[in-house]
């Protein structure tokens, strides 16, 4: 049956914003400020990360457009590489979603530690006993078949978006950025090569989840002008969010302090309505902070299923339970992959060059794989389907910034980047044992 293409620009603008605006811009902004050390710097490079992410959103898009399929990037690199190679990227991927869920789960509780913890315990373990504890809370519910309902999940959205509105306010108020001088002089003690990676680790972990656009590409009416319009408004309504919410912290908090301020989004709110600000702020964005966690434990087990259909885990992966509709196995799987990202990578730095070790690996491979696949569907061109202008540049720009980082993560911390680019290569003789497995027992 063929897709209907349904959606508007407006359509596809809001689900570019709603995709990509999530929990990083209330904690990113302190790794960047720290990286670049230099406002200007700072500034660009919340920019050229915008530049980049709608390079790769553009290229995701023509990617689902020409390959409608479910199951994301599983499918698409099984058919374009390897079965074999689709799955160590996907493998690689589900450990990068339950680091990426671990990683907002210590946003939160870097939000919430001051409120609910004496002094003594405000502190690295104490937040990561509160990440295991709101995991958990959440593995519970999902086992009881309990889903949060539409209406729950716009509330948070609204609850988030209004945060962000108020955040957008604090340019207008007082502030001093009189600091930008002295640490402008700092800046050039530092090699650029080392300062442009390091920063845009935790930018491209701010503008994640454009690769999404890849489920979207046959949804669009007109895909050949609506599609580049969408993505370039969301990303102009993003960029500018991001870039006005950038500026109120340095106005307000100067950007010498922004380098080591936790609970950024509290302390602004602090500047406006005093300590119930801050305690008020940091319980909404810590229930934001749930919401985001308890819909990737809904989602990410579907992951899994796909994966179980083609043979690549155990049938216990598709298994559900008939009262309760959830994926037991799976989802205990996730979950227990999420505790251990917690237990033995514990802060939100380290979890966040994990995060972005394994995606940047995963998504510049996904994104080169249109150069194979416009061969294999060059029948489609000229049938309405989505094709992007400044083809190849586009996804070359993409890639080529994409493993730039990854090269500047290994020159940051090899020993980490090492376990992690083992845990990609561990999951070949993982496929090569669960297609064996499952061959036996048919």
């Amino acid at each position: 049956m063929s897709i209907k293409p349904k959606l508007g620009i407006f359509d596809l603008t809001m689900i570019v914003v709603s995709l990509v605006i999530g929990m990083g811009i209330f904690r990113t902004p302190v790794n960047v400020a720290r990286e670049t050390n230099d406002p200007g710097i700072f500034f660009a490079i919340w920019i050229i990360g915008g530049i980049v992410s709608i390079c790769g959103a553009l290229t995701y898009a023509e990617i689902g457009s020409r390959f409608p399929v479910a199951g994301g990037f599983y499918k698409v690199l099984s058919s374009c590489y390897h079965p074999a190679y689709g799955f160590m990227i996907n493998w690689m991927l589900l450990i990068s979603n339950a680091a990426s869920v671990a990683a907002v789960c210590l946003i939160g509780a870097e939000y919430i530690s001051p409120v609910l913890l004496p002094d003594y315990l405000q502190n690295d373990l104490g937040q990561k006993g509160i990440g295991v504890v709101a995991v958990l809370v959440l593995y519970g519910i999902n086992l009881m078949g309990i889903r949060m309902s539409a209406n729950s999940l716009n509330v948070l959205t609204v609850i988030k978006i209004t945060m962000m509105v108020l955040l957008c306010l604090a340019v207008f108020g007082g502030g001093h950025p009189s600091n930008a001088i002295e640490v402008a002089a700092q800046s050039e003690q530092r090699n650029w090569f080392y300062i442009f990676g390091a920063a845009l680790v935790p930018v491209f972990f701010t503008f994640g989840g454009y690769q999404q656009t890849i489920n979207f590409g046959s949804d669009v009416k007109e895909p050949g002008k609506n599609m580049p319009r969408g993505v370039f408004y969301g990303f102009a309504i993003i960029i500018t969010l991001y870039m006005t919410i950038n500026y109120a912290y340095y106005k307000v908090i100067g950007f010498e302090n922004l380098k080591h301020t936790d609970a950024l989004a509290a302390r602004m709110a602090e500047t406006f309505f005093g300590p119930y600000g801050f305690k008020v702020t940091s319980l909404l964005l810590f229930f934001s902070v749930l919401g985001y966690a308890n819909v990737n434990l809904i989602s990410n087990p579907r992951m899994y299923y796909a994966m179980a259909e083609d043979g690549v885990l155990p049938p216990a992966f598709k298994r559900v339970n008939s009262k309760t509709q959830v994926q037991e196995t799976a989802l205990t799987v996730f979950v227990a992959i999420i505790l251990l990202v917690l237990f033995f990578v514990g802060t939100f730095d380290k979890i966040l060059k994990y995060v972005m070790l394994f995606d940047t690996i995963g998504l510049a491979s996904a994104a080169a794989s249109i150069f194979i696949l416009r061969k294999k569907t060059s029948y489609l061109d000229g049938t309405g389907i989505y094709k992007m202008k400044l083809y190849p540049y586009v996804t070359l720009l993409f890639v080529a910034v994409y493993l730039f980082v990854t090269v500047n993560i290994f020159i940051q911390d090899w020993r980490g980047a090492t376990i992690g680019l083992s845990l990609f290569v561990a999951g070949l003789p993982l496929y090569l044992l669960m297609k064996r497995v499952n061959r036996n027992a048919v």
